[in-house]
């Protein structure tokens, strides 16, 4: 099922008149899961200005939390991004067979060793991610003592509830009861409400199964900007120029961090 097909599954907006015209002509007839899709995205983020602005603050803020000494940092879902600009020596992957990508893995079974990984970051990935137990499970055997899992994903508010479930293809359902989600490929399927329903609403449940892996932070934001930034699959809609203007916009609605985000960066260390 490709995107389109998906999109009129959830309310046909995806194949309305208008998001037909923004669509990006890079991406259309492509399948998700198609590994061209993930390879022409990067060429999407480094075209759009105002959207290749929100990938150096997601990648800004994961690098700071990135912690000193040995060990290595895995990037999982790599794809169409440029972290290793602001992480050297970062091992990219993805699930996927991808030009520029170091290795392919599949997050829930990771090839390291124990205690050899001082950071496991993430754009956009867990969500994707079909049974995230296992790959809790695995971080926490694959993380040094003090290190760290840094990811920004989707978040659950009541704008973006109407955002996600109106205008997005992928499934968003906070309502589901399990973290679980049958999938229909390895970025087709999705629930882009999974990281609020780990972290937020079922925090308790989280935090009593992996007591080693402490929630340092979650920190909503990022209301409007990556919606008129037309992200990866829609033309540029705002000039690179306006970035700081709806920059200090988000930051003033992230104040009600249940009305308005629509993003969250999440950190979690390993006691």
């Amino acid at each position: 099922m490709d995107e389109a097909q998906r999109g009129s599954r959830a309310g046909g907006v995806w194949n309305s008149p208008l998001s037909v015209i923004l669509r990006h002509p890079d991406t259309v007839g492509l399948q998700l899961d198609d590994p061209l899709t993930t390879e022409r995205r990067a060429g999407i983020i480094a075209g759009n200005s105002f959207l290749r602005q929100i990938y150096d603050e997601w990648y800004t803020l994961v690098a700071e939390r990135v912690p000193a000494g040995p060990g290595g940092v895995l990037e999982i879902g790599s794809g169409g991004g440029f972290l290793p600009r602001y992480l050297p020596g970062v091992i990219t992957s993805e699930i996927l067979p991808c030009r520029g990508v170091q290795a392919i893995l599949d997050a829930r079974q990771l090839p390291f060793g124990s205690g050899t990984l001082k950071a496991i970051v993430m754009v956009d990935v867990l969500h994707h991610i079909p049974d995230v137990r296992p790959f809790f499970e695995d971080a926490s055997r694959a993380l040094r003592p003090d290190g760290v899992v840094v990811m920004v994903e989707p978040w659950v508010s009541t704008w973006s509830r109407f955002v996600f479930s109106t205008f997005h293809h992928e499934p968003f359902r906070p309502e589901a009861d399990s973290w679980a989600f049958p999938s229909s490929g390895p970025l087709s399927g999705a629930n882009g409400a999974l990281p609020w329903m780990v972290f937020q609403r079922d925090r308790e449940s989280f935090e009593a199964t992996w007591p080693g892996l402490q929630v340092r932070g979650v920190t909503p934001m990022m209301p409007f900007r990556y919606l008129v930034s037309g992200g990866v699959s829609m033309r540029q809609l705002m000039p690179g120029s306006l970035f700081g203007i709806w920059r200090a916009v988000d930051q003033l609605f992230s104040r009600w961090a249940t009305r308005w985000p629509m993003f969250a960066l999440i950190e979690l260390r390993r006691s």
